[in-house]
């Protein structure tokens, strides 16, 4: 069992990205006792925090009396109602934001006697093979308290430090990623039911391949286009494939869905 910390560290808000980062926090960095969380909806926390081990906070002012750490996992439309609610309570502590599009100017400005530190997970946190950027330049984060960020993020994956103004293609890379990953899969399955195979086989087969195309790529250090190529044999198969998708505007199709995503997070702040 692992030991408890010094620290409470607690979500403010626990939807999805939430979750995903409190169960991976839990099973990897520290006790899920040591975590607390408020959320409006209390019979939704109550069954959540029954099942991952957290402890439910009946209200924000609850909650920010027990964390002396605290992560703002809202909708980036909340946050200036939250920071309102929030702004005097805070005062003094270590405060992370994981909104997309919400910049540290708006984080200081609401909560102007906080330290704070932008940052952008993803989902994969949940199994442990998230991919976070954190905000190295604008925030005024201890160097202490930086260190403890990054080994908060690290524990459920990759954690990356970049500037700001970075951060809204993060947001349409990693960030948003994932979905795009999810449809492809989908879309890769369907593919193998349109040609017969049952469709539980096909999923299977979409989800691993995308798995081990994934960890191939950075375990050989090799560029994806060499990866393409070595599986492309001369008049195949795979480069038939791959032709389709090239005349059917693929790469443009997505370079465009993260042009999109890191336009709308600049809108949002």
């Amino acid at each position: 069992m692992k030991e408890s910390t010094a620290y409470k560290l607690g979500f403010i808000g626990c939807g999805n990205m939430a979750e995903a980062l409190i169960m991976g926090i839990a099973n990897r960095l520290m006790p899920a006792g040591d975590i607390v969380a408020y959320a409006p909806n209390q019979e939704k926390l109550a069954e959540k925090a029954k099942r991952i081990g957290f402890l439910p906070a009946k209200s924000l002012k609850e909650l920010c009396a027990t964390a002396s750490r605290v992560v703002l996992a809202v909708k980036p439309n909340v946050i200036p109602q939250v920071m309102r609610e929030v702004r005097d309570d805070l005062a003094g502590k270590a405060v992370i934001s994981v909104a997309a599009g919400v910049s540290t100017k708006k984080l200081r400005d609401g909560l102007p006697a906080s330290r704070v530190l932008r940052v952008m997970p993803n989902t994969p946190a949940l199994v442990g093979e998230g991919a976070t950027a954190l905000c190295r330049d604008t925030t005024n984060f201890t160097d202490a308290e930086k260190q403890w960020a990054e080994e908060l993020f690290s524990a459920v994956g990759t954690a990356i430090w970049v500037d700001e103004r970075l951060m809204d293609a993060v947001v349409g890379v990693s960030g948003s990623g994932p979905a795009y990953v999810f449809l492809f899969i989908e879309a890769l399955a369907d593919g193998g039911v349109r040609e017969g195979l049952p469709r539980d086989v096909a999923l299977k087969l979409a989800a691993q391949t995308v798995i081990g195309a994934g960890k191939l790529l950075v375990e050989s250090q090799k560029h994806p286009g060499e990866l393409k190529d070595m599986v492309c044999s001369p008049g195949g198969t795979t480069i038939e494939a791959v032709a389709s998708l090239e005349k059917d505007g693929f790469r443009g199709a997505v370079i465009d869905a993260v042009r999109a995503c890191a336009k709308k997070s600049r809108e949002l702040a």
